[in-house]
């Protein structure tokens, strides 16, 4: 386990780096993507997924995210339950703002549930604003928020 938030490296995906992927998806969410969807977000022009990983080069989170244009949308994000709680989600989603800042992004846009506080909090912490809902959105019939953040109010990152 990593001693905390500056003991990771963040890089891109590989497919090497699919099962150990795999297995933080499938004991973070109820329905997981598929080992096709995310060949498919490594595939994608678009898409640039990342990885990060401990001192000890285990991968501990993974971020799926997009650049189309200038608007950035985070698909999907997990982090091994064994290093929640040390700022690896957070060290993920602001490197994903500062490459859809660089990319030209003006936005960047995501889903979260309204039962996942943690994540909500970071969201928040980081500059993003609720902007709607998603009623019944995911498939236990859960609404999803939806949140933004706007590189016109670089102050946050």
């Amino acid at each position: 386990m990593s001693d905390g938030p500056h003991d990771i490296t963040i890089c891109p995906m590989q497919e090497q780096d699919l099962p150990e992927v795999l297995a933080i998806e499938d004991v973070s969410y109820p329905r997981p993507w598929s080992r096709t969807h995310f060949l498919d977000e490594l595939a994608s022009p678009y898409a640039f997924p990342l990885a990060a990983f401990d001192h000890d080069g285990r991968l501990v989170g993974y971020i799926c995210p997009m650049l189309l244009l200038d608007e950035g949308h985070i698909y999907n994000v997990a982090v091994h339950p064994d290093c929640r709680g040390q700022g690896i989600g957070e060290l993920l989603v602001k490197r994903v703002l500062g490459d859809c800042r660089l990319g030209g992004a003006e936005i960047v846009t995501l889903e979260v549930r309204t039962s996942n506080a943690a994540a909500r909090s970071l969201y928040h912490r980081l500059g993003f604003t609720e902007t709607g809902l998603r009623k019944r959105y995911y498939e236990n019939g859960e609404d999803a928020i939806l949140m933004e953040y706007r590189f016109d109010n670089e102050d946050r990152v």
